[in-house]
């Protein structure tokens, strides 16, 4: 009977470890089949988890892989979220930086096609 309670739904521990903002947001990401728990897809926001699973997820540009610590019991402050996961994402490095503007006025066609290059639209 212990197993029980030591699983949760996999859409409410995203939201209780703040990886997303409301809930509903974790269930539409799950319910398209972004999320990967130990390396299979799950397309069903009530699949349980428990400690020792591992989370696939994209967030922002970066896919984020967490290892399951605890269930939790409240969506609490931040430092009690992060108590509820070990990162294993490898970050990637910063791209390019945005070109400085000085905001004299609108840019002319030279700096137009070098904020084409830099942003890998090398058709310009």
């Amino acid at each position: 009977m212990t197993d029980a309670a030591e699983t949760i739904r996999l859409d409410k521990w995203l939201w209780q470890a703040r990886f997303f903002k409301t809930r509903g947001l974790a269930t539409r990401l799950v319910g398209a089949g972004r999320v990967r728990v130990d390396g299979q897809p799950v397309s069903k926001p009530a699949r349980a988890v428990g400690p020792g699973a591992v989370l696939t997820f994209p967030q922002g540009d970066q896919v984020r892989v967490v290892r399951v610590l605890a269930c939790g019991l409240r969506r609490g402050p931040a430092p009690e979220a992060r108590a509820l996961y070990e990162d294993l994402t490898e970050w990637k490095t910063a791209g390019p930086r945005n070109p400085a503007y000085d905001g004299g006025g609108r840019p002319d066609r030279r700096d137009r096609d070098a904020l084409a290059r830099l942003r890998g639209r090398g058709d310009a």
